[in-house]
């Protein structure tokens, strides 16, 4: 049985924090949201290549242990946290 797209965004959020405290990997992250399928699928289309661009940039920021100027970690997770939220407004506006 499917998870329910709100239960799979509060999933996403409780990712999301543990990656920020360190306890998940980039990667990890991104294969847990992939894995959303319920999730994107109740949202408008936009949201999930929206989503799907800001993970891969994160992935791809994991490979710098640094900020760089092409790949600002906090600025990428603070739009993951803009997106869940936004997401959370659509579903509970629906």
């Amino acid at each position: 049985m499917t998870e329910a797209p709100t239960t799979q965004l509060a999933t996403l959020q409780s990712a999301l924090a543990e990656h920020r405290q360190g306890s998940l990997s980039a990667s990890a992250l991104g294969d847990l949201a992939r894995g959303q399928k319920a999730l994107r699928a109740a949202l408008p289309p936009r949201y999930g290549e929206v989503l799907l661009s800001l993970l891969d940039r994160l992935e791809a920021s994991a490979l710098f242990t640094e900020e760089s100027c092409s790949f600002s970690r906090s600025s990428l997770l603070d739009h993951l946290q803009a997106w869940v939220d936004k997401a959370a407004s659509v579903l509970t506006s629906a």
